[in-house]
């Protein structure tokens, strides 16, 4: 496809429309309203917990687990679901000391990005699928996987509403939340597998190398014009769901992967928020004067 070509399907709102009338197509807004709303929800404390580097080395597991998935024969979300959860608890119990968390999220990082490589290689068949593994396809998503994504990400959210109030605590101050008997070796690896969890259903449909453009960016746009909790929320997930659906509306006419349009829908929201924040603290300065 041509660059020209690509900018006239682009804006060809006519195929866009007609798209829309698809099953697949609809199935694939509904998983990206999902998918919006559980990360958009975890975002904002991926980023204060400062744990975008931990995302990054639980989609390479959650690829590890959907590989081997594809290799064996079984359901790759449930394969990428078994290996972020294992990849959850392997950095929330190894990198509990802040001095050593990132040397244990490089080892299993390179770790999970060298198995999978391995057993994709060792896989003669399926290749798109191997491909969807690492840039993502949501318009694969049928009905019962829908139905799954779904219940996965209501667990996650109750999860976390449950250990929020005691979890932003922590994250203030960990040492006194600790001295006040706040449970903050349990909560670590307990949000990490909140976050694995959330990191497979995102790996199904960004895939693994653009993970983070769902998991972290609208957090961290998020944390550039507020710092309530409750408001970075809430813009999270806002901005969470522009990404999202807007990506999936912008790919249908072209045929392109998803994962390229909510990549860069992402980081022109946090381009815009890094802005704001950036005016916002000029004027503070020159007030105080």
């Amino acid at each position: 496809m041509s660059l020209e070509s690509f900018f006239a399907k682009l804006f060809d709102f006519q195929a866009t429309a007609a798209l829309l009338g698809e099953d697949f197509v609809q199935n694939a807004l509904l998983t990206g309203l999902v998918l919006g709303l559980v990360s958009g929800v975890l975002a904002p404390m991926v980023v204060a917990r400062k744990m975008s580097f931990a995302v990054h080395g639980t989609a390479e597991l959650a690829f590890t687990g959907a590989a081997a998935a594809l290799l064996l024969g079984f359901s790759v979300g449930t394969g990428a679901l078994l290996g972020s959860v294992v990849a959850a608890l392997m950095l929330g119990l190894l990198g509990q000391k802040d001095t050593e968390r990132d040397s244990v999220i490089g080892a299993v990082l390179s770790f999970g990005l060298g198995l999978g490589v391995l057993l994709l290689a060792v896989n003669p068949i399926r290749t798109n699928n191997k491909f969807s593994l690492l840039i993502g396809q949501i318009v694969t998503v049928d009905p019962g996987e829908l139905t799954l994504f779904a219940v996965t990400a209501a667990v996650v959210l109750l999860a976390f509403a449950l250990i929020y109030r005691p979890l932003l605590f922590a994250s203030a101050d960990e040492q006194v939340a600790a001295a006040r008997g706040v449970p903050v070796r349990l909560l670590t690896p307990l949000f990490a597998v909140l976050v694995g969890v959330a990191t497979a259903l995102g790996v199904q449909t960004v895939g693994a190398l653009l993970v983070l453009a769902l998991m972290v960016t609208p957090g961290a746009a998020a944390a550039r014009v507020t710092a309530r909790p409750g408001l970075a929320i809430l813009l999270s997930v806002v901005f969470a769901e522009v990404a999202a659906i807007g990506g999936i509306l912008l790919s249908l006419a072209p045929g392109v992967p998803v994962s390229a349009f909510i990549t860069a829908l992402s980081f022109l929201i946090y381009l815009v928020c890094r802005g704001i924040g950036g005016y916002r603290l000029n004027r503070a300065k020159s007030a105080t004067v």
